[in-house]
């Protein structure tokens, strides 16, 4: 196992660059016009879908089905609205549409779905379907002659389910090199830390027992994340495994590390104002 070493940057110590607020004003504007959505885990994932849509992936908004893509699967989809943001910021499909998530005839809902929303690899919400339907299209990449690569970002309470375990075996099984599984370490899941709930640790170590190649990044630090995704493939023959170590709520102080802001309901105009004010004072 290796691991990179950075420096904290402003953003992992606590400051959020322009680029950053204006994503998570993008959720807001979600959470907005839905009224609902699961807040808590669309904010620790902003940078890891911010370097990886800005730095890494190869694809076409205009043209989402681009066969030589990368894919990119959004596992734990109850954190879609960082998705939904960073994919409406591409020009995946309009800005617009982050208004009417979650209205009856609206494009986005409460969890990402493939052939109805651009940008979209899989339908998921169901946790622990991504990693092995990434194997499946990894697999599929090789066969086919592309050296499209898959990445799958999953929670840490997500990996709890069995199937993420089978499918690991799996993509060690084939030497899945062009498979890369990203873990959104928060340490917290709906109702509780992991800690707790079921303990993880040593987390790296079960990983690379399992044949990935594992790295470790700070996940609000674009730096440490850009020098984590550059190194790829870590290790020829092995998948590979990125763990981003993050806050649960990132952004918003009340939100911050509390479990309670894992979903909310029935936001007011004036709770809308309050969250966008927290924003700004990052």
């Amino acid at each position: 196992m290796t691991a990179t070493k950075t420096t904290k940057t402003d953003q992992a110590a606590g400051k959020l660059d322009a680029r950053s607020r204006m994503l998570r004003g993008m959720v807001i504007d979600a959470l907005d016009g839905g009224g609902r959505g699961h807040p808590g885990a669309a904010l620790s994932l902003i940078e890891i879908v911010r370097v990886l849509y800005d730095d890494v992936l190869r694809y076409r908004a205009e043209e989402p089905d681009w066969a030589e893509r990368d894919r990119c699967i959004l596992s734990k989809g109850h954190g879609c609205l960082a998705l939904y943001a960073i994919l409406a910021d591409k020009g995946f499909f309009p800005v617009e549409e982050l208004h009417r998530q979650c209205h009856l005839d609206a494009m986005l809902g409460g969890h990402p779905e493939a052939h109805k929303i651009p940008g979209v690899e899989a339908s998921t919400g169901a946790l622990g379907h991504g990693l092995p339907i990434g194997v499946g299209l990894a697999l599929a990449a090789r066969l086919q002659g592309r050296d499209s690569r898959v990445f799958v970002i999953m929670g840490d309470g997500e990996i709890n389910e069995g199937s993420v375990w089978e499918a690991a075996m799996c993509a060690a099984k084939h030497g899945l090199d062009n498979l890369v599984a990203v873990i959104d370490r928060n340490k917290l899941q709906s109702y509780g830390p992991t800690a707790e709930v079921l303990d993880l640790e040593p987390l790296a170590e079960k990983w690379s027992s399992f044949g990935f190649a594992v790295h470790e990044a700070e996940g609000h630090d674009v730096d440490s994340l850009r020098e984590g995704f550059a190194a790829l493939p870590y290790e020829s023959g092995k998948s590979n495994l990125l763990i981003c170590h993050t806050v649960k709520g990132r952004g918003i102080a009340e939100a911050e590390h509390n479990p309670s802001w894992h979903h909310k309901a029935r936001l007011s105009p004036e709770q809308v104002a309050e969250l966008r004010k927290a924003l700004e004072e990052n």
